[in-house]
């Protein structure tokens, strides 16, 4: 029979899923996740959290003072711009409140770390999001298409098919002239999309609106059965 801290992190697990893989697929096809998702991913966590502390315990209590730590911190990245999505940082903050603990699931996670669990979680979906220049590059490759450093942020496009998309472009006309653009600015992207047209372009580089909804996902997976991605290669290098 199941004991009741695993029972607890199996519910923990196949919540997180649940919802982020519901986020995920909304956040593809509408770039929008549902608040109550949150609301929802908080509430079943300070639930399991009282569960757990009538039941099992909880072995430091200490831990959960990082709770209203990673909230606050994510707030303070959002405000400043190094987290887009609101509902990329209200996702991070519901999780701090469903998995602020390292979980135990007979020998997973492999390589857990002195970070708290949600925080990993966090570093885990970066790490992932940062593979996706390579796998730009390989793409470019193999179409034959490289043009640096286009090639590593994103992919050429036909203008038609990229006013459809939810794409950025990465270039933009100053004075005449075309410009690489690496971060995507507050615009409409059509109006751009268009702009460069005008200038006879049939083909142009674009970044896709790559939900950050996603890697968060796998971040949090691998969370659970691998541990802290970024701790482990930092703590192989030293």
């Amino acid at each position: 029979m199941m004991d009741v801290g695993l029972t607890l992190d199996v519910v923990r697990l196949v919540v997180g899923v649940g919802i982020l893989g519901y986020a995920s697929y909304t956040d593809i096809k509408t770039r929008m996740a549902s608040n109550t998702l949150w609301i929802v991913m908080g509430s079943v966590g300070a639930a399991l959290l009282v569960v757990q502390y009538f039941t099992v315990g909880i072995d430091n209590l200490l831990s959960l003072v990082f709770i209203p730590i990673l909230i606050g911190a994510v707030y303070v990245l959002f405000y400043v711009g190094l987290i887009f999505g609101g509902a990329d940082a209200k996702a991070i903050m519901a999780l701090s409140i469903l998995t602020p603990l390292w979980p135990h699931l007979h020998g997973f996670p492999l390589h857990p770390s002195v970070m708290p669990f949600a925080w990993s979680i966090f570093s885990n979906a970066i790490v992932l999001f940062l593979l996706i220049p390579p796998m730009f590059l390989v793409y470019n490759a193999i179409k034959r298409d490289v043009e640096f450093p286009y090639a590593l942020i994103g992919y050429r496009m036909d203008v038609e098919e990229a006013k459809k998309k939810f794409v950025w472009p990465l270039e933009k006309i100053v004075d005449g002239k075309r410009k690489l653009m690496f971060m995507p600015e507050e615009f409409d992207a059509v109006e751009h999309i268009e702009e460069l047209e005008k200038t006879g372009r049939k083909k142009i580089w674009v970044t896709p609106k790559i939900p950050f909804m996603i890697p968060l996902l796998m971040g949090f997976v691998f969370a659970f059965f691998f541990g802290d991605i970024l701790f482990t290669i930092v703590s192989f290098l030293i």
